[in-house]
């Protein structure tokens, strides 16, 4: 029984220390689209961002990693225990979305462009990676 549990407190701090190293990433992306949309438009509120960030197509390609943060959360307020294959498959699907490519789709190139950009991507992305890493991926 003991293992079981410390198996479930294993899992949920995976998931757990996952999803505040994809808010952090996405937060800073999502920084570097507001200063270049800003850049063009002019300063924007709150308000108007998250308007922007549900909207606008400069802002969508950020949807996919919004996706896989709420599916974590889902995870995490799940009744059921997780199991280490759903885990596995969820570190799987993000360490192929966040592969930057030149010349991938929408998201890899975007992503690509950030991590040129900004040394704070860098290293957000470093830091998902080395978990990813640390679980086998």
């Amino acid at each position: 029984m003991l293992n079981t549990l410390q198996y479930r407190i294993h899992q949920h701090q995976r998931l757990a220390n996952l999803r505040l190293r994809l808010l952090h990433l996405h937060k800073l992306l999502l920084e570097t689209e507001r200063i270049a949309y800003e850049q063009r438009q002019g300063k924007v509120s709150r308000g108007e961002l998250l308007q922007l960030v549900i909207n606008h197509d400069q802002f969508a390609w950020l949807h996919r990693l919004s996706e896989l943060i709420v599916q974590i959360d889902e995870l995490l307020q799940a009744d059921e225990p997780v199991t280490s294959e759903t885990i596995d498959m969820l570190f799987s699907d993000i360490s192929i979305l966040l592969t930057p490519s030149e010349l991938g789709d929408d998201f890899a190139s975007k992503y690509d462009a950030a991590l040129q950009h900004s040394p704070d991507v860098v290293l957000a992305h470093a830091d998902v990676m080395a978990l990813l890493a640390s679980s086998g991926f």
